[in-house]
């Protein structure tokens, strides 16, 4: 059986327009798709992954916190990657992240907001023992100043060497030719030879009353 040349025309032509509607919808569906927002956020900090956007339209990116922008508007083209550290809160805060597609329609714009909890301290490590048979570590030497010594007094020590007396062996001093018993002698020199001429008086009187 033989089939007529159009018959075979006319089965290309549909084979050809199945073929450009597959692709046509493959390629139609392809940015429906392609733009990836990623974003994330723990205690400290936002990491945001912005990926397969169209790269000659003025995309845009915001983040703030409570309200108060931690990243002003920024424009990007196909790729944006930021990792932003967070401000110290002690109590959770609302983080929103603005992300406006600007091809098309801006139908894979976001707005989104996320919570960041309070980070918690870490505990604090106890002290390491050392292990049998180490030396226990040595404690800081003490810095204590040492008490100064006594002001020196400007009276004499009480335990000074007394001036030595003069020895009573020691020689007298030399005479110098008069001894104290002078004057008693002469006194009684000038006694003996009063006595004397008295004497001599009154026997020269006796004589004289006789004669």
């Amino acid at each position: 059986m033989t089939i007529p040349r159009r018959s075979w025309r006319g089965a290309g032509a549909l084979v050809a327009a199945a073929v450009v509607g597959l692709t046509g919808g493959v390629i139609s569906a392809g940015p429906a798709v392609a733009h990836t927002p990623t974003w994330a956020v723990t205690c400290s900090e936002v990491t945001v992954d912005l990926t397969n956007y169209t790269s000659d339209v003025p995309n845009t990116v915001t983040v703030s916190v409570d309200g108060k922008d931690l990243l002003p508007t920024e424009t990007f083209g196909r790729e944006f990657h930021k990792k932003l550290a967070l401000p110290d809160h002690d109590k959770p805060v609302t983080v929103r992240l603005v992300v406006k597609d600007a091809d098309g329609e801006g139908k894979h714009s976001i707005d989104q907001t996320k919570t960041a909890e309070v980070c918690e301290e870490e505990p604090t490590p106890p002290p390491t023992e050392p292990a049998p048979g180490e030396p226990a570590p040595s404690k800081t030497p003490s810095t204590a100043t040492p008490e100064p010594s006594a002001t020196p007094s400007d009276e004499p020590s009480e335990s000074a060497p007394a001036v030595p007396a003069p020895s009573p062996s020691s020689p007298d001093l030399a005479e110098t030719g008069s001894s104290s018993t002078t004057p008693v002698i002469g006194g009684a020199a000038v006694a003996v030879l009063l006595a004397g001429g008295g004497i001599l008086w009154a026997v020269r009187k006796r004589r004289t009353a006789q004669g």
